[in-house]
């Protein structure tokens, strides 16, 4: 049976997994991590994207990133064969490297993230490269140690990690290594990587997740509505793309919705309405025309933190309200027909 082909979802979240030919290392030195990190890096900042945890195994890697413009096949091709070659190179050795494919599922951000970076940080403990967290505290092949300050790689979204247990970074740092030193006691989990029962149910957050396609970690919902909503995404995005409709528009567009001014989404602004008007721009804003974070950040006058934390609550919001989903729905639809034109 032929694989299905990848999902490369603008704006969402992607667990990757990248493994050697025949289970080979892919790493024989710190001078080779050290080249894959900084590929790593370029390749995340060239296309917008943000690394929320990664893992440089022996033979195989796990990387955590929200995808922006760029095109997740055309970032990992990049960073994958730029590797390769000068791993041969380096090394005096000719054929393939990695698998034929990567593993990339898209993962639902809202439940789902910080399971993942506990998961990814953890997986040197797992595989005994160290043996305890204060050892994976200074481990420096592991995003982990970036987050406890041990290293530095500006490429890494700290911020946006410990945006979700505190506002004060010494507090936030403390919370996230009890979060983390708590998982190692659930051990390997198939789930996450794209493994266990198809369509088996497990509890996360108190929702029942389903694994109903192996490319999608995430609630019954948030599967159906990915893949039935790709193509049409996809066609709409492109289409608006090529004629140029930018945030602007999307502002003024969610601003009428709500009842609003596009100065009231401006700012940090707390009154319900406000801010549930900016979520559902950011959201929109990041599936249908592929905003990044940084631009979200500029035009909304708000921290990265901020725009995270829009972006999950807006895709919450208008799939809770059908009512509302519909309209902006109709809306794009009509605009996009409209350009065809």
């Amino acid at each position: 049976m032929p694989r299905r082909p990848r999902l490369d979802a603008p704006g969402y979240l992607h667990h990757i997994i990248v493994r050697g030919i025949e289970k080979r290392e892919i790493f024989r030195d710190e001078r080779d991590r050290e080249n894959f990190l900084t590929r790593l890096g370029e390749v995340l900042k060239d296309g917008e994207a943000k690394c929320f945890a990664w893992s440089l195994m022996p033979n195989h890697v796990h990387i955590l990133i929200r995808t922006a413009t760029t095109p997740l096949p055309r970032m990992m091709r990049r960073l994958l064969t730029g590797y390769a070659v000068s791993f041969n190179l380096r090394h005096k050795r000719a054929g393939h490297l990695f698998q034929n494919r990567y593993k990339s599922i898209v993962c639902e951000e809202d439940s789902y993230l910080l399971e993942l970076v506990r998961y990814i940080h953890l997986n040197p403990i797992r595989a005994g490269l160290v043996k305890q967290m204060d050892e994976l505290d200074r481990y420096r092949w592991c995003g982990h140690s970036v987050l406890m300050g041990y290293q530095k790689r500006d490429w890494n979204a700290t911020e946006e990690v410990f945006s979700c247990f505190g506002r004060k970074m010494s507090y936030a740092r403390s919370k996230y290594r009890q979060f983390v030193a708590e998982g190692i006691s659930f051990g390997r989990r198939e789930e996450l990587t794209g493994g266990g029962n198809k369509g088996r149910g497990e509890k996360i957050n108190r929702e029942i997740f389903v694994r109903s396609d192996p490319r999608v970690l995430g609630s019954e919902k948030f599967v159906e509505m990915l893949l039935a909503g790709d193509d049409m995404t996809m066609r709409e995005r492109n289409v608006l793309r090529r004629k140029k409709v930018g945030l602007e528009t999307f502002l003024v567009l969610v601003s009428k919705e709500f009842g609003l001014t596009e100065g009231e989404l401006v700012g940090g602004g707390r009154r319900r309405r406000v801010s549930e008007a900016r979520s559902v721009f950011c959201h929109l804003a990041t599936r249908m025309l592929g905003a990044t974070g940084r631009q979200l950040s500029e035009i909304l006058q708000i921290t990265p933190a901020a725009v995270l934390y829009s972006l999950a609550r807006g895709e919450k919001i208008l799939r809770e309200n059908s009512l509302l989903r519909k309209r902006f729905d109709n809306y794009l639809n009509k605009l996009t027909t409209s350009l065809f034109s």
